[in-house]
């Protein structure tokens, strides 16, 4: 009987036996890569650079918890409650309010792709590397572009903006609020106004300092508002939120041409998100996993009140500022109105190569600050201070390396 069943499992028949041969009938060329057959090994580390942010113990639970349907009606309530969150933050009542599954770059792309036709005028700030990033998008769109280039430090005021809009007749105007590249806060009161006085909407970019410091979507006028989840959320990257006033709503249906990309299409992801009185159809699948980690974000923020998340993110960057100034290094944005309290831009010191100073820092204290980005490249030190790290004791730390790095980096000579 034993030598049956082995004469069985050995001649499979027929069928399954030219099953057997075309799976094999090639040797792997490939071996299991060596560096997979270990455990996975992540490091200690302080991330005081503009983002990623570290992460807060209960989101990093959240990411623990087992993963459901992506149209299970437990999501949906998941989606929901994270919608709610959004408008909170964004001080909106806006019902086209939603989750991207991409970062804040995809929901700049998306803000372009829905409301821009080619041939339409696209009036951009391009002060630092968000503003050029949205004039290369809507370059790619066929939109005639129009910057408004300041060099990297710089903001734009009213005037200079009413220039812009009555020269080019945009039907949309792009600003970043917290240029994460130059540690620009953009003022944003009487923009909104303004365009709509000249027919056009307002898209602002609020990725670096949402949460960080007020924003107030619906009193500023603001008509496309979009940020991320890494930063003063706390959060896996990978998500973004978006919301659109009724203006945008109108223009983006009344378009005449579709959206390039059906990944991106917003009147396809409002439905999906409920934000519409129609069924929810499927889309796409969502990161589930990263939803429940933003929830979570949300539901921190929510608990300790936007007013003292601002006022946390204003006290702890002054004191790096103090602190920063007490060592010699000079801040890049002069006006103390006008630097962004979630990333701090420090000028090089003469002297020394931001390099060495990045990596002093981080080989020797586990802290991780960055150097400038497009414009900035070379010319800056970037300190953040996002959510939970937004503390005293962070900037006693990340000063203490630099103060450290500063003795021991080599120096050049002038």
């Amino acid at each position: 009987m034993l030598q049956a069943l082995v004469k069985s499992s050995a001649d499979p028949g027929p069928q399954a036996a030219g099953w057997v041969q075309t799976m094999a009938s090639h040797k792997l060329l490939v071996p299991p890569p060596k560096a997979l057959l270990k455990p996975l090994s992540i490091p200690k580390r302080l991330l005081l650079g503009p983002g990623p942010s570290n992460l807060a113990p209960r989101i990093m639970s959240a990411g623990g918890m087992q993963i459901i349907g992506p149209m299970d009606k437990e999501m949906y309530q998941i989606m929901d409650e994270i919608k709610e969150g959004i408008q909170y933050m964004f001080q909106t009542r806006n019902p086209l309010t939603l989750v991207i599954t991409g970062s804040g770059h995809c929901a700049l792309e998306a803000a372009l792709v829905n409301v821009l036709e080619p041939g339409d005028s696209f009036l951009v700030g391009v002060n630092g590397i968000w503003g050029q990033r949205a004039m290369d998008v809507g370059e790619r769109m066929g939109a005639r572009v129009h910057p408004m280039t300041k060099d990297p430090g710089g903001h734009y005021t009213l005037q200079e903006v009413e220039e812009g809009l009555a020269q080019h007749k945009p039907v949309l105007l792009f600003l970043t609020h917290g240029e994460s590249s130059t540690g620009v806060l953009q003022p944003l009161d009487g923009f909104g106004e303004l365009c709509h006085r000249y027919k056009c909407l307002l898209l602002v970019d609020s990725v670096a300092s949402l949460g960080g410091t007020p924003l107030y979507m619906d009193q500023q006028g603001i008509d496309i508002l979009y940020s991320g989840s890494q930063k003063v959320l706390n959060a896996p990257p990978g998500t973004s939120f978006i919301s659109f006033s009724d203006k945008a709503k109108k223009k983006m249906y009344s378009r005449k041409t579709k959206p390039f990309s059906f990944y991106l299409d917003i009147k396809w992801l409002a439905n999906f998100w409920g934000c519409d009185d129609q069924p929810r159809m499927y889309h796409h699948t969502i990161p589930v996993i990263s939803l429940y980690g933003l929830r979570e974000s949300l539901a921190l923020i929510a608990e300790q009140g936007l007013e003292n998340s601002w006022r946390q993110h204003r006290e702890a960057t002054a004191y790096l500022h103090r602190r920063l100034q007490a060592l010699g290094l000079q801040l890049f944005v002069k006006d103390p109105a006008l630097r962004l309290p979630t990333v701090t831009a420090v000028a090089v010191p003469a002297g020394y190569d931001w390099r060495d100073i990045v990596s002093y820092v981080l080989d020797h204290f586990d802290i991780q600050i960055i150097g400038g980005l497009g414009p900035s490249t070379g010319k800056v030190l970037r300190i953040g201070l996002l959510g939970r790290n937004a503390t005293r004791e962070n900037v006693d730390r990340v000063t203490e390396a630099l103060g450290a790095a500063l003795q021991h980096c080599p120096k050049k000579k002038l």
